[in-house]
């Protein structure tokens, strides 16, 4: 029988704790599935040069702050940070936009690599490049020659190029002991013209057998904020290696690599819904199971410029990303798609819903493709208009959903106010709350502490 645990993050320690903790990451520790990292724009508690990040070794139940990323800023510790764990050995990775440059008007990535979950070193900074936007990390590990080689990929919008085509993957095939850079090599995956860049997520999906997709957003006309875009898929069957990297997958109508899963869609970029801003909502996933069957979400503007729903799209493609079906699951008002698929096939799909004036976010599972009716469970719903926003994004421009053998793992970023009306499948939490009343409460557990923006756990348990 299945389980399902929701755990609000923020240590004790923090329950004073009003900041906006948006834009969540998760790695878990495929060896030691105990093992896990959370993060979100959180500062330093202290104050200091490092942000932080959550750390969990019991399986997600408790959690601490451990500031080692590099870079940490008043006010919002670091910026689009992503992190994975390799799958052996345990080394962690990130990418980041360094806080500190961003206060400085400077897009900085940088990718990061700890050897550890028990490491409180800084995290040593393997790149470091200007003009880049979102990082997403997925690590792998794979036996050559007796060895273990930690193979990481690091999507990212690089307006570093020399053209439009911004859409990129950084790849290292020797990332956990190679000294900086580690051998990451910057590989642009936009074989197609653009309005003068691609969408700002640029997503991965790595199988065991070595087989490597990455979704983007290609973006075909942009007057003001108003985008059209082509949803493309790419793939390595190589493992990103080799002098021709990511060119496996040929569009079968104009012959171009990178198969189009969608056409002409439309956001407009920065538009806003229930305080939270819209426009790069993107995740891919691969079954574990059968390196062809690739699943790819998206969120456009049904209609246009004149259309009013912002949806959720869901597409399945089981010949390695060739064709792909027509829309699976649709969501209406609806953002931050994350995608994953567990050791028996059944994907995972987990959103953030605005209606009723409320965020509701949601975890379907599906073993058919949502031919027959999902299970389906409500992690979260709040009033969307508290708190009152302290700046974009609110909750984030993405959330993230992970499976390690049968069990889902996942973090969103929510309301905080305790109330179990709040949380239909239960919740924990570790700040000093007040479920009576619905009070937030500082460490003397007497001080009211208004509501903000927390990041929130969960564990689906086969």
């Amino acid at each position: 029988m299945s389980t399902l645990k929701v755990v609000n993050i923020t240590p004790v320690a923090l329950s004073g704790d009003v900041s906006q903790d948006g834009e969540p990451s998760i790695a878990v520790n495929p060896e030691h599935p105990n093992e896990i990292v959370a993060t979100a724009f959180t500062p330093d508690p202290m104050g200091g040069p490092l942000a932080p990040i959550y750390v969990s070794t019991d399986g997600g139940n408790t959690w601490t702050l451990r500031s080692i990323v590099p870079g940490g800023a008043d006010g919002l510790g670091t910026g689009d940070i992503s992190v994975s764990f390799a799958t052996k050995g345990g080394a962690l990775y990130a990418g980041i936009l360094n806080g500190q440059a961003a206060e400085a008007g400077i897009t900085r990535m940088q990718i990061l690599r700890s050897p550890g979950i028990g490491s409180t070193a800084p995290m040593a900074v393997l790149v470091q490049r200007d003009e880049e936007d979102q990082p997403w990390v997925v690590a792998g590990s794979v036996g050559v020659n007796g060895g273990t080689f930690d193979r990481v990929y690091v999507g990212n919008n690089d307006f570093g190029q020399q053209s439009p085509q911004t859409a990129t993957v950084d790849v290292s095939t020797d990332a956990r002991t190679a000294p900086a850079p580690a051998g990451f090599t910057p590989t642009p995956i936009e074989a197609r013209a653009t309005s003068g860049q691609d969408g700002p997520p640029v997503r991965i999906a790595l199988h065991p057998d070595g087989t490597v997709y990455a979704a983007f957003e290609s973006w075909q006309t942009r007057s003001g904020s108003n985008v059209t875009f082509d949803v493309v898929v790419t793939r390595d069957d190589n493992g990103g290696v080799g002098p021709t990297r990511f060119q496996d997958l040929m569009d079968s109508a104009d012959q171009t690599v990178g198969q189009r899963v969608a056409t002409g869609r439309f956001v407009k970029f920065n538009a806003v819904m229930g305080q939270d801003r819209l426009g790069g909502d993107l995740s891919i996933a691969v079954d574990p199971a059968d390196s062809g069957s690739v699943w790819v979400a998206w969120c456009d503007r049904v209609g246009g410029v004149t259309g009013t729903d912002y949806t959720l799209h869901v597409r399945h493609s089981a010949d390695g990303g060739q064709h792909w079906t027509n829309d699976v699951r649709t969501i209406t008002d609806a953002k931050n798609p994350a995608l994953a698929v567990n050791s028996d096939s059944l994907t995972g799909l987990a959103y953030q819903q605005f209606a009723q004036a409320q965020w509701m976010t949601a975890l379907e599972l599906t073993a058919d493709g949502w031919q027959t009716p999902a299970e389906r469970q409500v992690l979260h719903q709040a009033p969307a208009g508290v708190p009152q926003r302290l700046g974009l994004p609110f909750l984030g421009d993405y959330m993230r959903l992970l499976a390690i053998d049968r069990d889902f793992y996942g973090v969103f970023s929510g309301n905080n106010t305790p109330d179990h009306a709040n949380f239909p499948a239960g919740v924990k939490y570790q700040r000093h709350a007040d479920f009576v009343h619905h009070q937030l409460l500082d460490l003397d557990n007497v001080t009211l502490v208004p509501p903000s923006i927390d990041p929130f756990f969960f564990h689906r348990a086969a």
